[in-house]
């Protein structure tokens, strides 16, 4: 089990790198990205199957090869969870400006859809960017 957390490791690496990526473009360019929520739900299930793994592996009496490699691996999980609860945040910040959502018209709508997407990317890529930076730090704990 231990070869499957490795490679689930690596796709852990590789897929928040990319949702960081596109993320951090799409939000520069103001471009609220559809394609980025699936890259960015792709990596955190990523996140969540290799910290169960390595929990389990834990459970099965595997020596861990540190224990900062472990702090590192449930911080994952952490950082995910506390991104999505400040991402409700930005939203609900943005929303509770309006007084009255429905006097809005289709054009005001749309800007305040917009503003809101584009506050939860960039809430979310920096998560993201947080969970890459402790996933090559749990990585480099690994022993491998």
């Amino acid at each position: 089990m231990s070869q499957v957390h490795m490679i689930v490791g690596i796709a852990v690496l590789a897929s928040n790198a990319v949702a960081a990526a596109w993320g951090a473009v799409s939000w520069l360019r103001g471009f609220p990205s559809h394609p980025f929520w699936w890259l960015l739900r792709v990596a955190q299930a990523t996140v969540v199957v290799q910290t169960v793994i390595g929990l389990l592996l834990l459970a099965r009496g595997a020596s861990a090869p540190d224990g900062l490699h472990v702090a590192y691996g449930v911080a994952l999980l952490a950082v995910t969870v506390i991104a999505e609860g400040t991402r409700l945040g930005a939203a609900q910040r943005l929303i509770e400006d309006v007084p009255d959502l429905d006097a809005l018209d289709r054009d005001e709508q749309i800007a305040l859809a917009r503003r809101v997407s584009l506050a939860e990317m960039g809430v979310m890529t920096i998560g993201v960017l947080l969970v890459l930076t402790l996933s090559l730090r749990a990585y480099q704990t690994g022993g491998l």
